[in-house]
């Protein structure tokens, strides 16, 4: 038996803003949130062979934590582009809350939790546009969006999952993966199945690993490393963040 191990990156001082491609830190919060769940995993006993996150750095330092209370630093890490957070165009960095005084509670859900309604995009000339970011200085312009759906999120972020991870599960490899909710949704969505209408009800806590066990190249289970109840008190949390 294998495994993929899934992490959602933990808390930043950005929760009660719309973050998306903004690079920000893991809070103190966040630091201490990745090392409680990282203990537990200890207890799982799983000698990883690759790891792999996004360019951004709450996804890397989560799984940079992760991997230290595991005692194992030096497997091989990749980061890349795709499997980014969804990118929230108009609404990043704006707070939460402000924004649904403005939209209504109604419009921000739509583009928050929809399949394939995007945020309002950035104007190419935006400074928040990604084009005028250093860490996508090799990414073609015409790819870099200036906003996206979890539609669109899931068009970038599963082909690179088929491609570069996928073929490491279905070998027999131990593959823990650190994203962001709408990367990780994206992938949830494939590996479960997953219709258009039901993920939009799926969501990521922060930290929980979510473990998927792989036997001769099928996923056999998978669960949360805790309860369920302790799953729904984060996921309560992250929803109560568009209130003031």
């Amino acid at each position: 038996m294998n495994y993929l191990v899934i992490v959602r990156h933990g808390l930043t001082a950005w929760a009660k803003k719309f973050t998306g491609w903004t690079d920000v830190d893991l809070s103190p919060e966040g630091i201490e949130m990745a090392k409680k769940y990282a203990l537990r995993l200890r207890e799982k006993n799983i000698n990883f062979d690759k790891g792999f996150t996004s360019v951004l750095k709450r996804g890397y330092q989560t799984l940079e934590i992760f991997l230290e209370v595991l005692g194992q630093k030096n497997i091989p890490l990749y980061r890349d582009w795709h499997l980014n957070e969804r990118h929230y165009g108009a609404l990043q960095g704006l707070e939460k809350p402000e924004t649904v005084e403005k939209y209504g509670e109604e419009q921000v859900n739509i583009w928050r939790r929809s399949y394939n309604v995007a945020p309002p995009k950035l104007s190419f000339s935006d400074p928040r546009h990604p084009r005028f970011d250093p860490l996508y200085n090799d990414v073609p312009v015409e790819e870099l969006p200036s906003s996206e759906s979890l539609k669109d999120t899931y068009e970038r972020t599963i082909p690179y999952f088929q491609k570069n991870i996928e073929p490491l599960l279905k070998k027999g490899e131990n593959i823990i993966l650190s994203g962001h909710s709408n990367s990780l949704r994206a992938i949830i969505k494939y590996l479960n199945k997953i219709s258009d209408k039901e993920i939009v009800e799926v969501n990521v806590p922060y930290c929980i690993p979510l473990i998927y066990e792989w036997k001769k190249g099928m996923i056999k289970k998978y669960y949360y490393l805790a309860s369920m109840e302790e799953v729904r008190q984060v996921i309560e949390a992250i929803k109560n963040q568009i209130k003031k």
